[in-house]
């Protein structure tokens, strides 16, 4: 059976030229969804996809409907592959009932697999310039060197009480025990 999925993102956009192109595909079923392709959980893709049985074709109009990114969408062809259904994207041509097909499809996940890879690499280089520039990462320390002593002293007053110098300082009382101890010690 050829199962469709048709999505748009919002309310005031049809679904029309979706299901047209569904329909003329030999669609037998047709599963309607109106939100963000950025949504994590879309419930009618889930019936969609679970109600595909072994040699079902799942059909979509484009690939941005069925997926959100492409890791998103090599994910999604696992799930198929498992439940032994194929997938037809009818724009870009993309038939898995064929070689050419899950050729087509199995090259798009090898580009994704390579630009995460790329990206990974470029991100560490990156890291590794600033640190040799004597740059660190990472959030700016919520004490500065010369707070620390003060805040000791402050510690040490029993006049003065935790909450008063956590907020003489901005900061909250878990962050001013990493700095010091109960007794005004230093920590760190």
């Amino acid at each position: 059976m050829r199962v469709g999925y048709a999505r748009v993102s919002t309310g005031e956009q049809k679904l029309d030229l979706q299901l047209d192109a569904l329909e003329d595909a030999g669609c037998e079923r047709i599963y309607e969804e109106k939100i963000s392709g950025a949504a994590e959980e879309r419930p009618k893709l889930e019936q969609c996809l679970d109600a595909l049985r072994d040699g079902d074709t799942l059909v979509v109009w484009r690939l941005d409907r069925f997926g959100r990114s492409l890791k998103d969408l090599v994910s999604k062809m696992e799930e198929l592959e498992e439940r032994g259904a194929d997938f037809v994207s009818l724009t870009e041509g993309i038939d898995t009932t064929t070689a050419q097909g899950k050729l087509t499809f199995h090259i798009f996940g090898a580009l994704a697999e390579f630009e995460r890879e790329l990206s990974r690499e470029r991100i560490m280089a990156g890291l590794k310039a600033a640190r040799e520039r004597g740059k660190v990462g990472g959030r700016p320390p919520a004490l500065d060197e010369e707070d620390i002593p003060q805040v000791q002293a402050l510690m040490k007053d029993p006049d003065v009480t935790v909450s008063q110098i956590c907020e003489r300082f901005g900061i909250s009382s878990p962050t001013l025990y990493r700095y010091v101890g109960p007794n005004g010690e230093r920590r760190k």
